[in-house]
């Protein structure tokens, strides 16, 4: 059921954005277990993606972790507020990541509600990326995690969607990245009330 981390070593981060609907992922925090089912993806395309944090090979501290063998976490902090949950895909020194950008929660729906205070069935809770990593629990601690242990992975519990329901759309937030903000590497699930707006579809 949890993916193995040779799931996470496939080159085209673009089928792994789109295949990650549906899968769930969790997090262990002190015995307390919490989960989502994944609902909206981006897709950031390593050296050669203006959008990527390792853009034109730029490595620094933070960046790093985006270099390491796929199927390690990589969190960050946006704005100086929201922790952003990154799946790191692809081999070594190929930096590839697919953002969570919306979850649906799943399992220990008591415990999301408690760490964003408001009710599990209030879409705010885990839509849009900094709301579903702190639903989730996730802040700059799960940094470069392995996916296949025991506080933070993804399971595959058969949930899949009609390709007609997986609607592509560009990335929110990369206005930076010029002409590569333009590109359709935003996945999300059609009329699923947790992805993030703009754009539900």
């Amino acid at each position: 059921m949890k993916l193995p981390l040779s799931y996470y070593s496939n080159q085209d981060v673009l089928f792994l954005a789109q295949d990650l609907l549906g899968k769930v992922l969790f997090t262990d925090i002190n015995d307390e277990v919490t989960a989502g089912i994944i609902v909206e993806t981006e897709a950031y395309f390593g050296v050669l993606d203006k959008a990527s944090h390792a853009y034109g090979g730029r490595r620094t501290d933070r960046t790093e972790t985006l270099y390491s063998h796929g199927g390690v976490s990589y969190v960050y902090l946006c704005y100086g507020i929201h922790h952003l949950f990154n799946i790191v895909t692809s081999v070594k020194d190929e930096p590839h990541a697919v953002l969570i950008r919306a979850v649906e929660p799943l399992v220990g729906k008591d415990i999301m509600e408690l760490r964003r205070n408001m009710p599990a069935d209030k879409a705010a809770i885990s839509s849009g990326p900094g709301s579903a990593a702190k639903a989730l629990g996730i802040d700059k601690s799960f940094n470069k995690k392995d996916l296949d242990g025991n506080e933070i992975w993804i399971e595959d519990h058969g949930i899949q969607y009609p390709s007609d329901d997986i609607i592509k759309a560009p990335r929110i937030g990369v206005a930076y990245a010029q002409e590569d903000a333009f590109l359709p590497w935003r996945f999300f699930v059609k009329g699923n009330k947790y992805v993030s707006k703009p754009n539900k579809g």
